[in-house]
């Protein structure tokens, strides 16, 4: 007999958080490690900056609702499961998760409401990493965006191993 799961099921949230977490860092990855440098390698700088910029402020909205998505389900997981109990390294894990959640959703945020349009401004200013007091500036904001870029992808291999491991054991057959 089939039954339909709840909203509230951990592996409905689970799977609704790691399908956002996908999208969010495969598109983070896929634009930082193979798009950025190909339009860079083959454009006009300054056709490439103003083309990048466009699509990073495009992405970073993408990522920030997704890094919504993940919240959203450790919101509902979190209250699902608040009168449950648990033993004391399930707690610990379920702590870690949210804790790793709100991380990657400050980088998120932080990401997509200073850091790229601080880049973006910076490029039309017409600033060149390393020359004068704006390319230092930009050299800076790219250092920020690539280590959240970095973190972010590590963070997300760790919330998804905690996914695995705080997802309840399989309930036996009756």
């Amino acid at each position: 007999m089939v039954r339909a799961m709840k909203l509230t099921d951990p592996r409905v949230t689970t799977t609704v958080a790691l399908v956002a977490l996908t999208a969010w860092i495969g598109g983070l990855l896929a634009l930082g490690a193979i798009v950025a440098p190909i339009v860079f390698a083959a454009v006009p700088f300054q056709l490439a900056a103003d083309t990048m910029a466009v699509v990073f402020a495009r992405f970073d909205k993408l990522a920030m609702g997704a890094a919504a998505v993940v919240l959203a389900t450790e919101a509902v997981r979190g209250w699902a499961t608040s009168t449950a109990t648990e033993d004391r390294k399930g707690a610990r894990a379920n702590l870690a998760r949210v804790g790793v959640s709100v991380t990657l959703v400050a980088m998120a945020v932080l990401e997509g409401l200073w850091v790229t349009p601080k880049i973006a401004s910076l490029h039309a200013g017409g600033a060149v990493r390393g020359v004068g007091e704006a390319g230092a500036a930009l050299a800076s904001a790219h250092s920020i965006a690539e280590l959240l870029g970095k973190t972010q992808a590590l963070l997300a291999i760790a919330l998804i191993a905690l996914h695995v491991a705080t997802l309840p054991a399989p309930r036996s057959a009756p």
